[in-house]
């Protein structure tokens, strides 16, 4: 093969140089704001270079804008030769198959949207749930310190401190057993006082209350950073009305100190449009945590028939001969 018809893979310096003539051809072919970064420059042959831009038009990920420029020999001008679209390497072929849990992005979920939340979702876990016997426990131990409180302000008894029979005190005693009586408490000690409380606590409820800050919120300033609030977040936006569930009782709310904590709290759930925004305890959506919950995967069974056999049986009976 003679040096004449071989072909140098080096492309020529000043058709490779010829980006922005490239580009501005593409843009002329294409609609405004869909012709990308420059992806590669690729030899055609001697003097023949192609310009490969990214094509930013919707449906069609993974495609081109290929440009050819050329230039003549010993010429210094380089000119078009043409312009089209093609497709890359991975263009036409399908993405790789994702799980819908996975595709699922921040702010795709809709009003009338129901977002399943697995059982076992790690960022849930099993709230605390008072039974009612705890409660009518906790109002009789009430209930009894009330009684012993009074009595031990009346001075009080142990052992052998008992008061006379027939004294004021034995009366008061005699109350303090009815009330053990009513409360299911016949023997045993009285309950302890409660502990009094250490400066840590109260300096909690200090700050809470806003002691140390020159001013506070008013009742207006909290009442205009409400309506503000359920505006775009509350009861009567689209969102809302559609959703199944309102967000007091949703476990990704998280509760929101002072006096606004009575109907506002913070959304934490991530595919949710309100995450990280102050919402209104009536609002919600289709995240909510107890809206869809998916169910286990029932346990395969075996079949009940086995279609896995055949069974022979013929087709024509064998019949014996007659012996007369």
């Amino acid at each position: 093969m003679s040096a004449a018809t071989t072909r140098s893979r080096t492309p020529d310096r000043l058709c490779a140089e010829a980006v922005g003539l490239a580009r501005t051809a593409a843009e002329e072919t294409a609609a405004p704001g869909v012709v990308g970064e420059h992806v590669a420059t690729v030899v055609e042959g001697d003097r023949v270079v192609t310009h490969l831009f990214e094509c930013k038009e919707p449906g069609y990920r993974g495609w081109r804008w290929a440009v050819t420029v050329a230039r003549a020999s010993r010429a210094k001008q380089v000119t078009l030769d043409e312009t089209v679209l093609l497709p890359g390497p991975d263009a036409l072929l399908a993405p790789e198959w994702l799980p819908w849990s996975e595709r699922l992005r921040p702010g795709d979920l809709g009003p009338g949207d129901l977002l399943p939340t697995e059982d076992d979702d790690p960022r849930l876990e099993p709230g605390a749930v008072v039974a009612p016997e705890a409660v009518e426990s906790d109002d009789a131990d009430a209930a009894l310190s009330g009684a012993v409180d009074d009595t031990r302000l009346a001075g009080g008894r142990s052992g052998e401190d008992a008061p006379a029979p027939n004294s004021v005190r034995s009366e008061e005693w005699a109350g303090l057993d009815a009330a053990r009586e009513a409360a299911g408490r016949t023997d045993g000690p009285p309950p302890a006082l409660p502990v009094t409380p250490s400066r840590g606590d109260i300096a909690e409820v200090a700050v809470e209350l806003g002691l140390g800050r020159a001013r506070v919120l008013s009742r207006y300033g909290l009442r205009d950073a409400a309506d503000r609030w359920d505006v775009a977040f509350g009861a009567g936006t689209p969102m809302a009305q559609a959703a199944p569930a309102n967000c007091g009782s949703c476990g990704f709310l998280t509760p929101l100190g002072g006096a606004l904590g009575q109907a506002f709290g913070a959304c934490a759930n991530e595919f949710s449009p309100a995450d990280g925004r102050l919402v209104s305890l009536a609002y919600g959506c289709g995240g909510h945590s107890e809206a869809a919950v998916m169910p286990r995967a029932a346990p395969m069974t075996p079949p009940v028939l086995d279609e896995t056999r055949v069974d022979v049986f013929p087709l024509h009976t064998t019949e014996s001969p007659d012996p007369t």
